[in-house]
């Protein structure tokens, strides 16, 4: 699902349906609409009994490959076990997908609501106030957000990627911790690419579902006879800490002049602003994950450890 899957801000105003759901056996009344994309929608739900809030995610399948797709997402969910990434409350598919009779089937998922809203969210308002985080909340945040990446890149029985990091995958709890949501473009992390249609459809698929201004160089124009692993994620992550620091991801300004992105990150030139706030380390930091060559990137374990030695630093400067 696009950015907007995850923007889990209440817009407030008249959303006068008063529509009920019931869900496994438990009814919901649906109370706002927070997000809508091609073939899903998300909804602020309140449990009838309990009256606590939900996101209720409900995706069309128009056929059973689209159901596969959409189970998934489940899937992937219960495989994850840490407090950085979303876990799935409840769901049930109701219909029969099926693309000759033109019949279609919805999965809901019920899932946590994040009334903070994304990560994105919070840097937009920031940036309104060009209000800087603190680089020691930075790196709290940030090895949150690394310790949920471990966690799907040190899945059983094989490692995972999440192939669309970014700050609005990312959402607020209420302590502030970041949990990584949107597990629906996540795959088996390790590929071997053998010949040309195998390296076109990963790269069909990148486009499909990863974020352009968030995806890996390697992922732009996939070599016919490679091996793609987890550190797609990493350079992904690198963006996420740029975006942290500067309310934006580096290749944000070419995107939104309408120049080509996949040449700017090709390029291999990830720009500091010269008067940013943080320190060197930190910029290393990013510099560190934003390496185009995918062989010389860190996995995650080594991130941790550089994000761990630069928080002992910064207590040390306090």
């Amino acid at each position: 699902m696009n950015s907007l899957g995850w923007a889990l801000i209440v817009k407030r105003g008249c959303f006068c349906s008063k529509e009920t759901l019931t869900i496994n056996g438990t009814k919901y009344t649906i109370k706002d609409r927070l997000a809508q994309g091609g073939f899903s929608l998300i909804d602020l739900a309140e449990n009838n009994i309990t009256r606590k809030l939900y996101a209720v995610k409900r995706i069309t399948c128009h056929s059973i490959d689209d159901q596969n797709i959409a189970l998934r997402e489940i899937e992937n969910c219960r495989r994850i076990d840490s407090e950085n990434v979303i876990k799935v409350i409840d769901y049930e598919l109701k219909g029969s997908a099926d693309i000759v009779i033109n019949t279609t089937s919805t999965l809901y998922i019920v899932l946590p609501y994040y009334k903070h809203g994304s990560l994105h969210d919070h840097l937009q308002m920031r940036a309104k106030r060009q209000d800087f985080m603190p680089e020691s909340q930075i790196m709290q945040i940030f090895l949150g957000i690394c310790e949920g990446l471990r966690a799907i890149h040190e899945s059983k029985p094989v490692p995972l990627a999440h192939r669309d990091l970014k700050t609005a995958n990312i959402c607020l709890s209420d302590s502030f911790e970041p949990i990584i949501v949107d597990l629906g473009s996540m795959t088996e992390a390790r590929l071997q690419i053998c010949g040309q249609s195998e390296a076109q459809r990963l790269q069909d698929e990148a486009e499909e579902r990863s974020s352009i201004v968030y995806r890996a160089p390697e992922l732009f124009s996939v070599k016919s006879y490679c091996t793609v692993d987890e550190r797609t994620d990493i350079w992904s992550l690198g963006c996420v800490l740029y975006a942290m620091c500067f309310f934006h991801c580096p290749f944000d300004p070419i995107y939104e002049k309408g120049d080509s992105v996949a040449l700017a990150v090709l390029s291999g030139n990830i720009n500091i602003p010269e008067n940013s706030i943080y320190s060197q380390d930190l910029h290393d930091l990013i510099n560190y994950m934003l390496r185009m060559d995918p062989m010389e990137r860190p996995f995650i374990y080594s991130v941790i450890e550089k994000c761990h030695d630069l928080i002992q630093k910064l207590e040390g400067r306090v």
